[in-house]
């Protein structure tokens, strides 16, 4: 499948994004953006939980890229405290859906700090679906602007992750079933910890059927 994933520059905000690329050969595909973790500890698009996120979306017939944030990788700027990671995000949306005019769904996916950059561009764009949150980090980052959240989506996070409480989960998730009209459902793995380390495959499972489950509703 590799063969078919291209290297792309998106044009962002503050110069290039560096990117990577799979265009499903149907038209009406639903498309998906892919986050990375935080830049300033290592993240990049290359990362294991968001490759495998990447692929998985891939094996279900999307159109999906993923992207590095400014001044990560090959993408030019500098690191902007997520004001700017989410106008770099925006801006590859916005390539893709311009990629794919015809797509039938419209998915955003983010991993830890990528998770908060993903929840925070569902809030602005209406034509967002479904999301997809992995280990989101609450207890770091105040997630109350998803009030109301726009749209169903899943929660998914570790049992054992060392840098969340478990209570801070629990709280976000009881703010959100309150809400009528949605249903963001909250996964945990039982033995996983923040970055899914040897838990990787059983993550990608539970992302691929969370896939599986809500295109059949469309």
């Amino acid at each position: 499948m590799d063969n078919k994933i291209l290297e792309i520059f998106i044009p962002g905000p503050a110069g290039r994004l560096e990117s990577k690329y799979y265009r499903s050969k149907k038209n009406t595909s639903p498309i998906a953006l892919v986050l990375q973790p935080h830049p300033q500890y290592g993240g990049t698009m290359n990362n294991k939980v968001v490759v495998d996120t990447f692929n998985t979306f891939m094996e279900n017939d999307f159109s999906v890229c993923r992207v590095n944030f400014r001044g990560v990788g090959k993408s030019e700027g500098e690191f902007d405290n997520g004001q700017g990671e989410l106008a770099d995000a925006a801006a590859a949306l916005d390539w893709l859906e311009k990629e794919n005019l015809d797509n039938s769904q419209c998915w955003i996916s983010g991993f830890s700090f990528g998770s908060l950059i993903a929840m925070q561009l569902l809030m602005r764009r209406p034509e967002i679906n479904r999301f997809i949150s992995i280990s989101p980090q609450p207890n770091v980052y105040d997630f109350s602007f998803l009030s109301p959240c726009p749209t169903s989506g899943l929660m998914i996070y570790g049992k054992k992750d060392e840098l969340v409480p478990i209570q801070y989960i629990d709280e976000l998730d009881k703010r959100l079933r309150m809400q009528k009209g949605i249903k963001v459902e909250f996964q945990s793995i039982p033995e996983a910890n923040h970055f899914f380390s040897k838990n990787e495959n059983n993550l990608a499972i539970a992302v691929d059927k969370y896939i599986k489950k809500e295109i059949t509703i469309f």
